[in-house]
């Protein structure tokens, strides 16, 4: 896989009035941009933790059962960190609940990628690998973000994210070079992942302007790193990366997404939105 997918460029609105400026990003100077980053990521990581229940009695042993459980439940910590953050940034005051369950589809601004419907084992197992291997990189830059609590996050995350990794990676090696149907199943699962690969390193708008506010950082920096693991674990798999798709998915961070979307938010929300204001 080349990078020939992706485009670094930035998206044609241009960045925000409200860009985060200075070496901090304080409660009581609310930037724009920052809360719609925390959005980006904090959506990313619901999502996906969403689509790992569906696993849950469905992997191929107990054991894995709980480890899938356990990523989600470390993607959806994430998640309620990040989306409370950007409850206090875009001045709301919203809550990790009330960004969750309150908002329409096109007020998600996730990829495709952790959209998608939950296919064969071969095929998570792939997705995985690309999501970890971004968020290792992704969280191991935020580490040193001027925003405090991005920067927490990141600095208990990327603990988190590098075991997600491995566990990824443990399971491509074993399925691409386990018996010639594991084979066949893993080598479909990485093409079936790769047109939803590039919108992951894709700059925007709002990763450019808190790039440079030193807030956030920019996802085609973290191209290199993560596909050179990608790609190794991939050769000692025997198996090959795709070569460039003939599409790739785009728009998810401007809230156009796939058709799974509105199905996963219909499950997810349903509870929450038939009972308005309740508390347990």
């Amino acid at each position: 896989m080349s990078r020939n997918a992706i485009d670094t460029s930035v998206s044609d609105h241009s960045v925000s009035d409200h860009s985060v400026s200075g070496s901090s990003v304080s409660d009581t100077t609310l930037t724009t941009d920052a809360a719609a980053y925390c959005l980006q990521l904090g959506d990313d990581a619901l999502i996906y933790a969403q689509r790992l229940g569906d696993w849950i009695s469905r992997a191929p042993q107990i054991e894995e059962d709980m480890a899938l459980a356990n990523v989600g439940l470390d993607l959806l910590g994430q998640a309620r960190e990040l989306l409370t953050r950007a409850g206090q940034l875009d001045g709301t005051g919203r809550s990790e609940d009330e960004l969750a369950y309150l908002r329409d589809e096109r007020q998600f601004h996730n990829v495709h990628l952790v959209e998608q419907e939950r296919s064969d084992f071969g095929f998570e197992m792939a997705r995985m690998l690309w999501f970890a291997a971004y968020q290792c990189e992704l969280y191991a830059a935020l580490a040193n973000s001027s925003d405090e609590t991005i920067a927490g996050v990141a600095g208990k995350a990327v603990k988190e994210v590098d075991y997600h990794r491995d566990h990824a990676s443990q399971w491509v090696l074993r399925l691409g070079d386990g018996t010639s149907t594991s084979y066949v199943r893993m080598k479909e699962g990485l093409e079936r992942v790769a047109p939803y690969v590039a919108e992951l390193f894709e700059d925007d708008a709002v990763s450019v302007a808190v790039s440079e506010a030193g807030v956030g950082t920019l996802p085609s920096s973290l191209w290199d790193s993560a596909f050179g693991h990608v790609s190794r674990v991939v050769a000692q798999a025997t198996l090959t990366l795709p070569t460039d798709s003939t599409w790739r998915s785009r728009g998810g961070r401007q809230g156009i997404h796939s058709r799974p979307m509105g199905f996963l938010l219909a499950e997810m929300q349903h509870i929450a939105r038939s009972h308005p204001g309740a508390t347990w």
